[in-house]
């Protein structure tokens, strides 16, 4: 299945050119997810292709703006993406998101820069593993990993890393549960080598 497929398959509950085209053209947040993947085929084909580019990230930034969010192609997402609502999202293009995430409307996922003692600076991303879900109005900033399967609680701020497998909430995020069972809705299988 392809990233794509897969992302039809978390917003459908199935798959097919039919939908991602419905889809494309009816839904203010699966668009953008369509013209990421739009404008990550052609940079990654190269060659000939790439003149088609610059014409694939104008129609990205026009299907962001419909949605209200920042939301760079260029951010490495695995298959199975679910944006749910997507108002006010952004997403830092140095960001590493996993596959079957799940991101609502106001969450952040931002850099961290911090001057270091000799003056040079550093700069750091957030990691997101599979199978998270993070709830509205979140923020993770920096180099923070979110474990597999965790859950982010609504407004948390998130600047430490996360376990695997743990609910968080709070400002400054704190661990409330752990041992959770990820939060997928129309979860795709990420292969044979899944636990």
């Amino acid at each position: 299945m392809t990233p794509l497929q897969a992302d039809t398959y978390r917003q459908f509950g199935r798959h097919g050119t039919g939908l991602t085209l419905k889809g494309a053209l009816t839904s203010r947040t699966f668009r953008p997810v369509v013209t990421m993947r739009l404008c990550q085929a052609v940079h990654h084909r190269g060659g000939a292709a790439r003149v088609l580019l610059p014409a694939c990230k104008l129609l990205h930034k026009f299907a962001t703006h419909l949605a209200g969010m920042d939301f760079p192609w260029s951010t490495r997402i695995g298959p199975g993406l679910a944006l749910t609502h997507g108002w006010s999202l952004v997403v830092n293009g140095g960001a590493d998101i996993g596959a079957n995430v799940t991101l609502f409307h106001g969450v952040t996922l931002g850099r961290r820069d911090r001057i270091g003692a000799d003056g040079a600076r550093h700069t750091s991303y957030p990691v997101i593993e599979d199978e998270v879900w993070i709830g509205p109005h979140a923020t993770i900033v920096g180099g923070v990993r979110i474990g597999r399967g965790s859950r982010i609680g609504a407004g948390a701020l998130v600047t430490e890393d996360v376990p695997p497998h743990s609910v968080v909430t709070g400002n400054p995020a704190q661990v409330v549960k752990s041992g959770c069972t990820p939060d997928v809705f129309n979860r795709v299988p990420l292969g044979a080598n899944e636990e």
